[in-house]
């Protein structure tokens, strides 16, 4: 199509004439490695669409990327302003790109759309409107907008349940995944599926077809406006099964998907236009939603921390290899992590055993990808090569970046960074995966301590998105961004923080703890808390949380943070912890803690209420106080709120969003609530200091509500007021 002549130049996309009376609209965003639909890309596209209108010899018109993706979605950023505008405005705004994408569907002219890499939300919603849709074998396409609190809102509840089917469209919207190219064409997403190479001259034999009378694209329109052709009892089986369904997942803490459903019922008697007006007053009631305000702010926050990572990396050494010290299941998580990243990594430990133990857990996790078939055995065993099992610790000096990852004893750590410095080349970076040794004190026995930071996992390594990157007093840029890129190059977010007890996650966690263990002091029932807070959100509650870190580490962290933060962190009598520690109920590994644990047949702890752990929970409780749920759970939140406020004071993290992402992906923090900040705004600065005042006097410095939160009460500001 070298003869191409460009009729529109914008900034979101070109409109070409390609001979033959085709028309190209190529989405090309400037300055963008991927498209979105901004409202630059939306008043390009309609420039573009009123010209295709106006054009006689306009015959048909091919929908094209010229990135490797055809679209990720709607330019989120501009979300949250445009939630921000009264009902009407925000409906206005709606139906504007509503009829926008009408009249592609009620083109004069059949319009093909072709679609590589990713085609998400707004972007698989503009691909609706087309008459036909072919995409490259790697092609994924979805509607994911329920991860953010919401559902499509141009178009795609009525436009993919009358392509395919109500079922499949509730499906898709709830689950809010991106499928592949060949789920979509089973399903009849899509039209067609071509190797890249071959994908525009498909388009255009697609369009010839429809000149040709071959394809009925004007059929194809009038499907889209029509009623869904149900009966009566087929749409109640269809709705009533997929709400009893979808309402059992999503709970009541999502609505988003719950309000899709709903809005597909409403319009599936109606034309498409009466349903297109559904859609978009159940957006406008569905953006009200606390819960969509803080899921579009965990996604910005997500993708803020990812720039904030691409812009660090650019100081980084490449990480070509890496190794890992200490082979336990640790080890082999972070070992698996890095050979699942194609980055060869050294597993060295000083027992034979040990390394046995961590190839078996490399292997466990890369047998599961191969049972979901996510991979092949052929893809397990390349993997499974890029662990080399070493005794000696020569294998690890040529590799790019050492994880030490043996016992977390300051005193082990310090004897094995030093000799781990000595083999390793000068300008590799040594690193510690610690949750509570300080980074900078372990940089004291280190010839080359700006060449050393730490790098906190999160357990299990594989399914814990998180990692915290500590910097330490004398830690350069050159460490900390190569901790920070291969972190990301394996798939996680990396935070950075500066060096304390706990760092960020730790410090801020165990001051609930110490909110949970008052409680027990106070003669709560342990289950009772564990339901409360599970009510809030959480993934389980505060006991049920302790059994799976491990009673024995969460001894050992509390220790630390009492010496660290001895005014507030300091129990100051002996508490259930402790208790619990001493009668060596470790929790789940060793199947005995607040709750027994036996394995499920698919050798998973299975938790249990057993009676004989009450004598020992009574033995903590000083007293029987009446206390309500709603102060369980005052009781339980103010302390990491008012920690994570003196996080900020004390600079450990830079930012409210770096705070609250690390607790989302780090400790589970309820997605919904957006983070403990998020959740903090949601209270209000002076309602904060009004609850510390209530608690502080009985239960200690803990709930003091600090400098930074009683200035924001009084200036009326939030931790989100920019």
């Amino acid at each position: 199509m070298n003869n191409s002549r460009i009729l529109f130049d914008g900034k979101g996309l070109k409109l070409k004439d390609l001979g033959d009376g085709v028309r190209e609209i190529e989405f090309d965003l400037v300055g963008e490695s991927a498209n979105r639909f901004s409202s630059l890309m939306l008043s390009d596209l309609n420039t573009a669409w009123t010209m295709v209108e106006k054009d006689s010899a306009a015959r048909g018109v091919l929908m094209t990327t010229a990135k490797d993706g055809f679209f990720v979605g709607a330019d989120v950023t501009e979300f949250l302003d445009h939630f921000k505008k009264p009902d009407a405005d925000l409906e206005k705004w709606l139906w504007s790109t509503q009829e926008l994408f009408s009249r592609i569907d009620d083109s004069k002219v059949p319009v093909v759309c072709l679609i590589q890499g990713f085609a998400l939300g707004g972007g698989f919603e503009v691909a609706l409107a087309a008459h036909y849709r072919l995409t490259t074998p790697d092609a994924k396409v979805g509607l994911p907008e329920t991860k953010l609190g919401i559902f499509p809102g141009w178009g795609g509840t009525v436009r993919l349940s009358r392509l395919c089917s109500a079922d499949l469209a509730i499906e898709w919207i709830c689950g809010g995944n991106a499928n592949p190219a060949a789920e979509a064409l089973k399903v009849g997403a899509i039209d067609g599926i071509v190797p890249a190479d071959k994908l525009l001259n498909a388009g255009m034999r697609t369009l010839a077809q429809c000149w040709e009378g071959k394809l009925d694209w004007k059929a194809r329109n009038q499907q889209k406006k029509d009623p869904l052709k149900l009966s009566a009892i087929e749409l109640t089986m269809c709705f009533n099964t997929s709400k009893a369904f979808v309402g059992a997942m999503a709970g009541p803490n999502y609505p988003a998907p719950m309000v899709a459903i709903d809005t597909i019922e409403k319009g599936a008697k109606l034309t498409r236009d009466e349903a297109l007006r559904i859609e978009t007053q159940n957006f406008v009631k569905v953006t009200r939603t606390p819960q969509a305000l803080a899921l579009v702010g965990v996604f910005l926050a997500d993708q803020f921390v990812k720039r904030q990572s691409k812009k660090m990396s650019k100081a980084a050494i490449d990480v070509k290899s890496a190794s890992v010290l200490g082979a336990g299941i640790m080890g082999g998580g972070i070992a698996y992590q890095s050979a699942s990243s194609k980055i060869p990594v050294v597993m060295k430990d000083i027992r034979e055993e040990a390394l046995a133990l961590g190839m078996k857990e490399a292997s466990k996790l890369l047998e599961k990808q191969v049972e979901k078939g996510k991979m092949n055995a052929a893809k397990m065993g390349e993997t499974l090569a890029r662990v080399r099992p070493s005794l000696s610790m020569n294998e690890i000096a040529g590799t790019d970046i050492v994880v030490e990852a043996v016992v977390e004893n300051e005193k082990i750590k310090s004897q094995v960074l030093a000799e781990v410095e000595n083999t390793i080349r000068p300008d590799a970076i040594l690193t510690s995966n610690t949750s509570t040794i300080s980074i900078s004190r372990l940089a004291k026995g280190l010839k080359r301590p700006e060449n050393f930071c730490g790098m906190h996992f999160f357990n299990p390594v594989h399914r814990m998105p998180l990692v915290e990157i500590i910097r330490g007093e004398k830690s350069s840029e050159k460490a900390v961004a190569t901790a920070v890129a291969y972190a990301t190059a394996m798939g996680k977010t990396a935070i950075v923080v500066n060096d304390c007890p706990g760092f960020l996650v730790n410090r801020v966690l165990f001051p609930y703890f110490g909110g949970f263990s008052a409680l027990i002091r106070d003669g709560v029932d342990f289950q009772r808390i564990d339901k409360v807070m599970e009510k809030f959100g959480w993934p389980m509650g505060p006991a049920y949380l302790l059994d799976v870190v491990g009673i024995d580490t969460a001894a050992h962290a509390e220790a630390v943070m009492a010496d660290g933060f001895p005014d507030r962190m300091k129990p100051g009598y002996k508490n259930i912890v402790a208790t619990m520690y001493e009668n060596k109920r470790f929790g789940q590994k060793n199947g005995k803690g607040f709750y027994n644990y036996t394995q499920d047949p698919k050798g998973r702890p299975k938790k249990e209420v057993n009676a004989e752990v009450e004598p020992i929970i009574a033995s903590a409780v000083a007293g029987k106080k009446d206390v309500t749920d709603e102060e369980i759970l005052e009781r339980m939140m103010l302390p990491m709120i008012f920690e994570s406020s003196r996080c900020l004071e004390d600079k450990i993290v830079e930012s409210a969003m770096e705070l609250d992402l690390s607790l989302l992906y780090g400790l589970g923090f309820p997605p919904f609530r957006g983070g403990a900040m998020k959740y903090a705004d949601s209270i209000g600065a002076s309602r904060l200091v009004e609850l510390g005042q209530k608690y502080a006097a009985a239960l200690g410095k803990m709930y003091e509500p600090t400098a930074q939160i009683r200035e924001m009460a009084q200036q009326g500001t939030a931790f989100y007021s920019a």
